[in-house]
């Protein structure tokens, strides 16, 4: 009588066959997500760019659990892999715009009731590349060049002017504003300007937001399955 016996593989097979696939989707997930993150901050950036943002984008930066060298965090029934997109900028005025230009804002003074924005005839930064403020106007120099500066009312309600007096300007181009010459004489292509508009005072201003950046992510999430088959060829 023949004996025939058929026996499976050993189950150590099995478990090491699940194990692989568990690194295998663990690596997939890890790679995906960390693209993920990389693309919505590509799209971020560009949409400020378009947005004329200057390079507002180069304060945000991106990581991932991968970018990290965390791994998925395990659960009960599955795992997970994330990235994210942040501000990586410690400058308050960064994150006040980046927070202004994506969610909108209203902007107010702060030390001050008036929000003071400098005049289109004045320059936008003094020594050291600080921003140009009433504040900043002595110890910049530029009350000893052109005079302290005095408060007028505005041409709109609302509205406060700070303004300095007595100075010659250019005809033509930029004004490039000197003291009146103690001879009194003026020099061909200048004139003489009794008062020069430095700041503009207005109560608030409103920021409307110019970058969706939930759109965007939706964007991101919606083109995850291809990050996921991109991965699978990668890992």
């Amino acid at each position: 009588m023949a004996r025939v016996i058929i026996s499976g593989p050993d189950q150590s097979r099995f478990r090491d066959f699940e194990q692989f696939c568990r690194r295998k989707l663990e690596q997939v997930a890890l790679q995906a997500s960390h693209e993920g993150g990389r693309l919505a901050l590509s799209k971020i950036r560009q949409q400020m760019a378009g947005a004329n943002l200057g390079r507002l984008g180069n304060a945000l930066g991106s990581n991932s659990d991968l970018s990290e060298g965390r791994g998925v965090f395990r659960r009960a029934n599955g795992f997970s892999a994330s990235s994210n997109v942040h501000i990586r900028s410690g400058s308050e005025r960064a994150r006040g715009a980046i927070k202004s230009y994506t969610e909108g804002a209203t902007i107010r003074g702060v030390k001050s009731p008036w929000l003071w924005i400098p005049a289109t005839e004045m320059q936008r930064r003094v020594k050291g590349g600080w921003r140009l403020t009433p504040g900043r106007w002595q110890s910049s120099g530029l009350e000893a060049r052109y005079g302290p500066l005095f408060m007028i009312p505005g041409r709109h309600a609302g509205e406060q002017l700070l303004v300095f007096k007595d100075v010659t300007a250019r005809l033509y181009g930029k004004p490039n504003f000197r003291p009146i010459p103690k001879s009194g004489r003026i020099r061909a292509g200048r004139e003489v300007r009794e008062t020069v508009v430095a700041f503009v005072g207005i109560r608030q201003t409103s920021r409307a937001a110019r970058v969706d950046v939930p759109a965007i992510m939706t964007e991101v999430e919606n083109a995850l399955p291809s990050l996921i088959m991109s991965a699978f060829r990668k890992v």
